[in-house]
């Protein structure tokens, strides 16, 4: 019972919360506790599984053998220090192995999904990148090669990028309400996973109070690698929970996989009231809308930490 509560009162306690109908879920996460992994950066990443077995269920293991490809050093995420990391991150080069990894099941390379609530939705966020062509000629060259790059995701609707989105709405069998193609046995995630077989996934999710916020998206980033997608994670510019905890998980988990945190946090730092507004009929959630000048900096900070990461993945 106390988690069916978590799971409702996060899509009431969520930014983004209009038009979210919380139903009753049939099938939660477990209450099992992952434990933290060992870090997978310079050492080789071994695939398991006979070849008679399409996806192994224990898919990668960390060696104590070197790489034979001596890779370019990385900055470390440090979880304490987060607000002086970069905007856009240093990308370690052991993702290559989870991107190859998942090429070899046959994930699209040019595909990208995205985790998140209302303002990681296409009218918010990346969608103008396939509807307004000038803005994308206004772009670096590099830009604009990524843009065309991965068209056809950036201004898709789905059930992972939905109003409300918490890491365990992600978890729930129920939030997607059988939309998108989606079936009520399988989770957003797995729905993504399977209708649009990415090969990046940005998480970004937002403001909440759920109370299992790092053992959920420990959850979603082992069943992204699983599945040979790299996580690109995100820090977020309002603080309703008071204490930086989503943040500050955020970087922890970066810093024990070895992943790419995209710090949008410390993009808007010099923004009058970090590029937050109060919006109108939603007073209660405070300030944590972003202004247009602030959404402008969340896409563009956003498409270059997606063209960072998909560069060293593929080595382009």
């Amino acid at each position: 019972m106390k988690h069916i509560l978590n799971l409702v009162l996060c899509g009431m306690l969520t930014a983004c919360t209009a038009n979210v109908t919380p139903v009753s879920p049939t099938q939660l996460p477990s209450t099992q506790t992952i434990p933290a992994p060992a870090k997978i950066s310079n050492y080789q990443i071994r695939i398991t599984g006979s070849s008679q077995t399409p996806k192994p269920t224990a898919i990668i293991l960390r060696t104590l053998t070197p790489s034979a490809t001596e890779l370019p050093n990385a900055t470390s995420v440090d979880p304490e220090g987060w607000k002086n990391l970069p905007v856009i991150p240093t990308v370690d080069a052991s993702i290559r192995a989870i991107y190859e990894y998942g090429q070899s099941l046959g994930n699209d390379p040019h595909a990208f999904s995205i985790f998140g609530d209302c303002q990681s939705r296409p009218g918010a966020f990346f969608g103008v990148f396939e509807t307004d062509p000038s803005l994308v000629e206004s772009f670096s060259p590099e830009l604009q090669v990524t843009v065309a790059y991965f068209q056809d995701s950036f201004n898709r609707e789905s059930p992972t990028a939905q109003d409300g989105t918490t890491p365990g709405a992600l978890l729930w069998t129920q939030w997607h309400h059988g939309d998108y193609g989606c079936s009520f046995a399988e989770t957003p995630v797995a729905c993504e996973l399977r209708i649009h077989h990415p090969s990046f996934v940005i998480i970004q999710i937002g403001t909440h109070f759920e109370s299992r916020n790092t053992e959920y998206l420990r959850k979603v980033i082992l069943q992204l690698m699983d599945a040979g997608v790299v996580p690109i994670l995100a820090t977020k510019a309002d603080n309703r929970e008071k204490d930086e905890r989503i943040n500050r998980d955020m970087s922890v988990l970066a810093a024990e996989y070895d992943l790419p945190l995209w710090n949008f946090w410390a993009a808007v730092s010099d923004l009058p009231n970090r590029g937050l507004f109060v919006m109108k009929g939603r007073e209660l959630q405070g300030p944590i809308y972003l202004t247009d000048e602030a959404a402008v900096i969340h896409r563009m900070t956003g498409l270059a930490a997606l063209n960072a990461v998909w560069r060293v993945a593929t080595g382009k």
